[in-house]
């Protein structure tokens, strides 16, 4: 009998080779596992999200007191820690420091308010006058609407406002109600800058402790990484805010429009909310000059605002303010949209710092996992034996 054929090495190859290729459908079975999982993942994300969102809108009037409290508290952190440098108790810090801040806020009231009373029956003819003059342009050439058409818009105007009166007289009424809850946000919003300012110190010690060792030490790092960022950013705005308040308040003071004051003012509000406060406030300007001016002194105004908004963003942000809290317009323009369909002007003021929060914990994330990921480093050489 003959012996039976041994196997090759090349043989033996094939068959391993063969046997280590996975099957299509195994490829196939471990894609949709993957995209199974990473789906729950997200899934689960999107679940929380809406969750918080859901305990954000049930809390928002304790949430709201507290957010803006941050936000002066650190503004005004600055001075108290400069008056408790000089010797002062944090008590009285914190309570000079809230006190120079309401008094700049009824300083700024106070200015406001004549001047709108003052100038306002003014504004008002213009604005009747800028009225008539729209119409007079709309009755000629290329237009040539009629008389018949223009009455029928405007009947339709005041048939609607008609028809709404009962909404607006609840308007009206609720505005009562409006002006006693803003008074007691605040008043609560003084009180908590005031324990911030007073107590802040304390607070990440406390915890630390209460966190562990391990995860303390990651909160108090991210919080104090918070707490300079969103300094700083405030910091920066108002002082950005501030520059191109004065300069385009000048410029309506020196062409004489009316409310320069009240505009300036809403310009440096305005600077808080970037790309769309910048915006709006400027069209308030351009509009007011052109009612009360006409289109020569509009067109100026424009130019101004346009000159101060590049010095803004070519000058002053990059030099006052570090690359590191700056965040990309796209994403400012999408959490200003965001916040302020969701929560009004107040979310819409609160959306890029909240959004910087965000930036700052994704980038300590990100650093964790770095070195998480990060090779191990190989031990130092052996000292030399002694000779």
């Amino acid at each position: 009998m003959s012996e039976p054929d041994k196997p090759t090495a090349g043989t033996d190859t094939g068959k391993k080779k063969a046997l280590e290729l996975p099957e299509r459908g195994g490829v196939i079975g471990l894609g949709l596992l993957w995209l199974a999982k990473w789906s729950l993942c997200i899934v689960a994300i999107a679940a929380g999200a809406w969750v918080l969102g859901w305990i954000v809108a049930r809390l928002w009037v304790v949430i709201l007191p507290m957010a803006l409290a941050v936000v002066v508290a650190t503004v005004l952190w600055p001075p108290a820690r400069w008056l408790t440098k000089i010797g002062l108790r944090p008590a009285l810090a914190a309570t000079l420091s809230v006190l120079g801040f309401l008094g700049l806020l009824a300083g700024v009231i106070a200015l406001i308010v004549p001047s709108v009373v003052d100038q306002a029956p003014e504004l008002a003819d213009k604005a009747t006058e800028g009225v008539n003059q729209i119409r007079e342009w709309l009755q000629g050439p290329p237009l040539n609407i009629r008389d018949e058409q223009l009455d029928s818009a405007v009947d339709a105007i005041v048939s609607r406002l008609q028809s709404s009166a009962e909404q607006i007289a609840t308007g009206v009424f609720s505005g009562v109600t409006t002006a006693t809850s803003a008074l007691v946000t605040l008043f609560l919003v003084l009180v908590l800058a005031f324990f911030f300012i007073k107590d802040g110190p304390r607070f990440l010690p406390w915890l630390h402790n209460m966190a562990g060792t391990r995860g303390g030490r990651h909160f108090e790092e991210v919080l104090r990484r918070i707490w300079t960022t969103l300094g700083g950013f405030i910091r920066t705005q108002a002082l950005v805010s501030l520059i191109d308040a004065v300069l385009i308040g000048a410029g309506l003071v020196i062409l004489g429009v009316p409310l320069a004051a009240v505009l300036a003012v809403l310009t440096f509000i305005g600077g808080f909310i970037p790309i769309v406060g910048a915006f709006v406030a400027g069209a308030l300007a351009v509009l007011v000059a052109l009612v009360g001016n006409g289109l020569t002194t509009a067109l100026i105004v424009l130019g101004i605002i346009l000159a101060v908004q590049q010095l803004e963003g070519n000058v002053l942000q990059p030099v006052l303010q570090s690359r590191s809290m700056q965040l990309h317009a796209v994403v400012v323009l999408l959490a200003v949209t965001a916040g302020g369909s969701l929560y009004g002007i107040v979310g819409a003021f609160l959306a890029v710092p909240v959004a910087a929060i965000v930036a700052v914990v994704l980038r300590y994330v990100g650093e964790q996992i770095d070195e998480a990921c990060a090779p191990p480093q190989e031990p130092d050489d052996a000292a030399e034996p002694a000779r």
